[in-house]
């Protein structure tokens, strides 16, 4: 198992996670169509060169959850209760077809469940970055996670 459990967490600890992802046109597109997002800045390649962007935008809802997906192995695999919420999601910078992600994650807070005492909540503080080093996406994941039995 990957995950760790709520005692193996420390705040402030940093991770760079070794799983790195390149954005296809295919993941945008079947992103977009399965999430039934027709934005054309997405799908429509001559509205998207229109745009200030000159070239499609991935869709940022992939975006956000290729950064919690890329994280998973090291943080909740196996050890996960369930995602409590996602707090402060930004994404300040755009991400295109063929730009290659990699994603950090820190520990951000860590306390007991009043209510499940198997269990504690770590609260991650996730980055996605591309190659050029630029941060485009982050936010604050609220995990409850297992604790080691006793």
């Amino acid at each position: 198992m990957a995950g760790r459990h709520f005692e193996d967490w420390t705040i402030g600890e940093r991770i760079s996670h070794e799983i790195r992802r390149t954005v296809t046109e295919t993941d945008n597109l079947l992103f977009s169509t399965m999430t039934h997002n027709p934005q054309p800045l997405h799908i429509d390649a001559e509205a998207a060169k229109a745009s200030e962007f000159g070239q499609i935008l991935v869709n940022g809802t992939f975006t956000f959850a290729l950064m919690v997906g890329l994280s998973v192995g090291d943080t909740t695999m196996g050890t996960l209760v369930a995602n409590l919420g996602y707090d402060k999601l930004v994404m300040p910078k755009p991400v295109f077809i063929g730009d290659t992600m990699r994603a950090e994650t820190e520990v951000a807070d860590l306390r007991e469940s009043r209510s499940r005492p198997t269990a504690g909540i770590v609260t991650f503080q996730h980055e996605l970055i591309n190659q050029r080093s630029e941060v485009v996406c982050r936010c604050l994941r609220s995990a409850l996670v297992q604790r080691r039995s006793a």
